[in-house]
């Protein structure tokens, strides 16, 4: 049974559906304005600060696993369900070094970064 305070009637819902699906199929933007569609790749990209990866790696860590090693940060990265590129920033950093904060963990990513 359809209400009276619907927007659409049930015929051209479907009908709209029907437009849309080639384009929601396509995997190409809906969007007509670029700005609206996220970006791939790097989310920190090429030379970022610490503070940069500070944040980055502080919003996905949290305080609860320090402190810890750079294999223990990316398990829970990785059980996070975070981005491949952020736990890849983890990959360099040598296995038996605890870091006590993201602070440390942050600095550590970057020279890693500027050294390669």
């Amino acid at each position: 049974m359809q209400r009276g305070s619907d927007r659409m009637s049930v015929h051209r819902d479907e009908g709209m559906k029907h437009e849309l699906r080639d384009y929601l199929r396509s995997g190409h933007p809906t969007r007509s304005e670029e700005w609206h569609d996220a970006e791939p790749g790097d989310p920190l990209g090429a030379h970022p600060d610490i503070a940069e990866v500070r944040h980055e790696l502080g919003r996905r860590l949290g305080r609860t696993p320090f402190p810890a090693r750079a294999p223990e940060l990316a398990r829970v990265l990785d059980a996070g369900h975070c981005p491949d590129e952020v736990v890849a920033l983890l990959a360099p950093l040598p296995a038996e070094t605890t870091y006590r904060n993201v602070q440390q963990l942050a600095t550590a990513v970057v020279e890693a970064r500027a050294d390669a």
